[in-house]
């Protein structure tokens, strides 16, 4: 090689290095241009205004969230929306910022879950919110370390990784204002179980200053597990959660409703009816209020006016805490061959 070929060479090499230092350079400005960047402009702004959101994920499901007269509904439930979930979907929304741009390759887009939720494959959400003058559109894909996601205006090529963590649940249940009833452990006088198939029992205490409950019905040789064996019974209406709710119907033909009333030292009376739909299906629970008294009666309405014409669909444990068997208060008892063999001589 002669010294010209060696230097058109050395000259094409630093022609190659040049460019490769202003595309990484152009590359880093792009990304600390966008940084901190509104992702959805003017939805900050206007989230008093927000009357709608929407969320759809791969697959049909979805979410319609309505602001009402008094509070935000659950559009396939017709039931009110959690309000901290909500404020806080929509308070993330609104604070949404660029951290740095990512593909604009839609052969990428399944990479970082952004793309549009009716193809295949797709694993993100499509949130649509809307206000009377605008509507903001977005595809939220897989998260990036503990507070960053993937994101995509709908409509754009671009997408972004973005900060705060946005987290946006397609199902209905997920939106539902969660507390049915709170009655706490210390209001609660009594509780009489009538269960299905079981032998009926009831828990008291004289006063709200005594520990424990007492258990009327106990068979006769038999013990309780401990002094407060009945105290989770007497706990089990304290911030009680659903898991789903639907509108009430009779249960299905041939099962038996067991109940458990709760009366509290100010006289208020819950009666709590319930029953597992199949063998292996799921646990719903119908609640009425009655109130002895001014307060009680007013605080009976209100939770008449809340839960009347719902069932609510509870998580086992909740389910089993309300309608405890007795058997599971006692100690259990002795088995034959450990009898026979402590029996004394004859």
């Amino acid at each position: 090689m002669n010294q010209r070929q060696l230097g058109i060479l050395f000259a094409a090499s630093l022609t190659v290095l040049a460019v490769a230092v202003w595309v990484a350079h152009r590359a880093q400005r792009g990304s600390a241009s966008i940084a901190g960047t509104t992702v959805l402009p003017g939805l900050g702004a206007q989230l008093n205004d927000v009357t709608q959101i929407r969320i759809r994920g791969a697959g049909g499901e979805q979410v319609t969230l309505v602001k009402g007269a008094r509070h935000w509904m659950v559009r396939e439930r017709d039931y009110p929306a959690d309000s901290g979930k909500l404020r806080k979907l929509l308070i993330d929304l609104g604070n949404l910022k660029a951290m740095a741009r990512k593909t604009r390759l839609r052969s990428n887009y399944p990479l970082l879950g952004v793309q549009a939720i009716s193809a295949a494959g797709a694993s993100g959400v499509r949130i649509d919110v809307r206000s009377p003058e605008h509507t903001w559109s977005l595809i939220v894909g897989h998260t990036s370390g503990g507070s960053g996601v993937y994101v995509r205006a709908v409509g754009h090529r671009q997408s972004l990784l973005a900060t705060p963590l946005v987290m946006a649940e397609a199902k209905p249940a997920h939106w539902l204002a969660p507390i049915i009833v709170n009655v706490p452990q210390k209001q609660v006088r009594s509780v009489a179980e009538r269960l299905a198939g079981e032998r009926p029992y009831r828990i008291e205490r004289a006063a709200d200053t005594v520990a424990n409950f007492s258990v009327l019905g106990v068979p006769p040789g038999r013990k309780l597990t401990g002094p407060g064996a009945a105290d989770p019974v007497a706990n089990a209406l304290a911030n009680l959660t659903l898991s789903d709710v639907r509108k009430a119907a009779p249960p299905p033909q041939g099962i038996r409703l067991s109940s458990a009333e709760f009366k509290t030292f100010d006289g208020l009376a819950l009666t709590v009816s319930g029953y597992r739909d199949g063998a292996h299906g799921p646990h719903y629970i119908e609640i009425s209020a009655q109130g002895t008294g001014t307060q009680a009666a007013a605080a009976a309405a209100r939770i008449n006016a809340r839960v009347k014409g719902w069932q609510y669909r509870l998580p086992g444990y909740s389910y089993q805490q309300i309608f405890q068997k007795l058997s599971g208060l006692l100690q259990p008892l002795p088995r034959p061959h450990l009898a026979a063999r402590h029996k004394p001589a004859a």
